[in-house]
């Protein structure tokens, strides 16, 4: 482990890979994210929260465009959407 923790992936059913800081537990925050073949590179977390699901994170990009991630604890996948 470097001391940016581990960076790992996870693809969701919908082709959705996020990478993620994961030091003591996964996922600690979103790094780059791919939807539809596109990368973005997540420029800052804005918003974290909980869900019923498992967590969710609202992000804004290196282009300025706002993002919510939300990771599915149960199901282990990613969903995205433009916010």
């Amino acid at each position: 482990m470097t001391d940016d923790g581990d960076l790992s992936s996870v693809h969701g059913p919908e082709s959705i890979v996020v990478e993620c800081y994961a030091g003591h537990a996964y996922p600690e925050w979103p790094r780059a994210f791919e939807v539809g073949g596109r990368r973005y590179n997540v420029a800052r977390v804005e918003r974290r929260w909980r869900t019923p699901a498992g967590v969710a994170f609202r992000v804004r990009t290196e282009e300025g465009r706002r993002f919510t991630l939300e990771y599915h604890e149960p199901a282990g996948c990613w969903s995205a959407k433009p916010s």
